[in-house]
């Protein structure tokens, strides 16, 4: 006999305390159930059940044997369930959390793309400058950029991008430029509020030594586009990503504050839920971020 119904057989009787019921769980004989926990007592050569006329319930070796077994049936169940979830197309609502910045400016383009490949999937696309809780607060999955602060999570590079910092070239008519990250402990600095580090840059000097800016400036405020658009206004020196900056930068808005500093690259990348596969929606989205955003490099944006 198949040592699985064997197991399964043996298991259920457990389960619901007698032949009977287990038959009727099982959609089977009773004569079925009880010949398959005979021949699994057999193999193993050990009496697994304790039998009445009243009950039935496991022996010592029984309930060992017992916790062993589900085991293995709730994982064959899971393996199954995996197969029928890869093989299912991408439907449900599709929860994600996303910087407003990266969300208005790139995420929401492509959206529209996505939804016609994907006519079964609803997105619930969710704008904020926080980092979520993603189980609890019920996402399926967001991005975020630069070091991963959260290790359980899973996580999938999308692209990269650079930062560094930048001003218009009025303000730095009007209050010169920095030649060295010492310089700019003269100048105004624009902050983004929602940084956990609060008011400091991290940034590397020329000789790869790792530095933080604390010098106050005229606004702190907890969105890129803000920054860029104060930046642009001449109130000062922003450090952002080149996501951000780039079409600024081409138009001659802003410039490179120090270009002799290092650059800066940071990470895209979607995280998820840790489990044992990936929902199809999640996945297919995924999929899709990578073929979107994957050819493009740190000075492509």
């Amino acid at each position: 006999m198949d040592r699985l119904t064997e197991m399964e057989a043996f298991a259920t009787v457990v389960d619901q305390g007698g032949f009977t019921d287990a038959a009727k769980k099982m959609g089977i004989s009773k004569s079925a159930v009880s010949k398959h926990v005979s021949s699994l007592e057999a193999r193993l050569g050990a009496r697994l059940l304790n039998r009445t006329t009243r009950r039935v319930s496991p022996t010592e070796i029984g309930l060992a044997y017992y916790d062993r077994a589900r085991r293995v049936l709730n994982d064959a169940g899971e393996a199954d369930a995996l197969v029928t979830s890869m093989q299912s197309a991408p439907s449900g609502l599709l929860r994600i959390s996303v910087a407003t910045d990266f969300g208005v400016n790139h995420l929401s383009p492509v959206l529209g793309t996505f939804l016609a490949e994907f006519p079964d999937i609803t997105v619930n696309m969710v704008l904020n400058n926080r980092f979520v809780e993603l189980i609890s607060e019920g996402f399926d999955m967001a991005i975020r950029i630069g070091e991963l602060e959260d290790s359980t999570l899973r996580a999938r590079k999308l692209t990269e991008t650079t930062k560094r910092m930048i001003a218009s070239p009025g303000y730095l008519q009007k209050f010169g430029r920095p030649s060295k990250i010492d310089d700019l402990n003269d100048h105004k600095l624009l902050h983004y509020s929602s940084q956990s580090s609060g008011n400091v840059w991290k940034v590397t000097a020329p000789s790869g030594e790792k530095r933080q800016i604390r010098t106050a400036g005229w606004l702190s405020v907890n969105d890129g586009q803000s920054l860029l658009n104060a930046c642009t206004a001449g109130l000062g020196i922003a450090y952002l990503p080149s996501f951000l900056y780039s079409e600024a930068m081409e138009r001659g808005e802003v410039v490179d504050v120090i270009p002799d500093l290092p650059v800066e690259t940071q990470g895209i990348y979607a995280v998820y839920p840790p489990g044992r596969f990936t929902q199809p929606k999640v996945r297919a989205f995924i999929d899709f971020l990578v073929h979107e955003f994957g050819d493009k490099g740190p000075a492509d944006w």
